[in-house]
């Protein structure tokens, strides 16, 4: 019965993303001017070093890498946050919590329908172009299965990221400047607008600990044989960490969340 209510809400979600297509192209059609940007700007930065290849990276690695992380972004983000704030604020989160689910697994499967939308109309296309313009510069082989645990476990930590700070609305109410940190903070430290390779090094080892560059920098280093990650230990400590802190933020969002709920306040009462 639980598996029939998860892809129930499943379907719903990719009904509502099938519904609303013109959005789906306007966050495409979006995302092909900031790759254009990036594309000038880390064109800019290469001619200025002088040399084909910065911290052991290639324009043309840096550029496959932060083509994929876009499209990496654009399948794992959920905006988890705006929906719960808008919810609360409404009112709409009382019914919700009435609902025969726990409010936390109703949310993850709500959103697993426009998850596998963004993958297959986003994340698939970009990677077979990438493949098709760089004449297979990424690797093809057992890193595929690799990078699909991998993406995985980035949902489950970028998904329990999520809901902790969705979770503080039941407190403000209103989580807008917070959010923003938020988004500020994964998209850097992750890796997803600047690979983690460019930052100093002392900066760099403190956010290797960071459960941030589970998000987009471990599956896109499995996918593309990197930092290590072409190794078994190399891959076998960048999978553990992953689950590592994917377990550590499912435990401290859920105490959280049981104990935030309690304070619940709506508009109107």
């Amino acid at each position: 019965m639980s598996i029939r209510k998860n892809l129930a809400l499943m379907r719903g979600g990719i009904m509502d993303s099938l519904h609303y297509r013109l959005s789906t192209f306007t966050t495409l059609f979006a995302n092909l001017i900031y790759l254009v940007l990036m594309y000038y700007l880390w064109k800019a930065i290469y001619a200025s070093a002088g040399t084909d290849r910065v911290n052991g990276m290639t324009f043309n690695d840096t550029m496959i890498y932060l083509i994929l992380a876009t499209a990496l972004f654009n399948f794992l983000e959920m905006y988890i946050v705006w929906d719960m704030s808008r919810s609360i604020q409404s009112g709409q989160i009382i019914l919700d919590l009435l609902k025969p689910m726990q409010y936390r697994k109703y949310i993850f499967w709500n959103y697993s329908g426009p998850l596998l939308i963004n993958f297959l109309l986003n994340f698939i296309p970009t990677f077979l172009i990438v493949m098709w313009i760089t004449g297979g510069a990424i690797p093809m082989g057992l890193n595929l299965l690799y990078f699909a645990i991998s993406t995985i476990l980035a949902l489950m930590v970028n998904y329990n990221i999520d809901m902790i700070v969705a979770t503080i609305c039941l407190y403000t109410e209103s989580t807008w400047g917070i959010n923003i940190v938020k988004e500020t903070i994964v998209l850097l430290l992750s890796g997803a607008t600047i690979p983690l390779v460019f930052f100093p090094e002392a900066l760099a080892n403190v956010i290797h600990w960071f459960p941030f560059r589970a998000v987009y920098d471990a599956p896109l280093s499995i996918l593309l044989k990197k930092n290590g990650t072409d190794t078994v230990n190399g891959l076998l400590e960048t999978l553990g960490f992953q689950a590592a802190w994917a377990v550590l933020l499912a435990i401290a969002g859920t105490l959280f969340w049981r104990h935030a709920v309690k304070k619940i306040t709506v508009n109107g009462g």
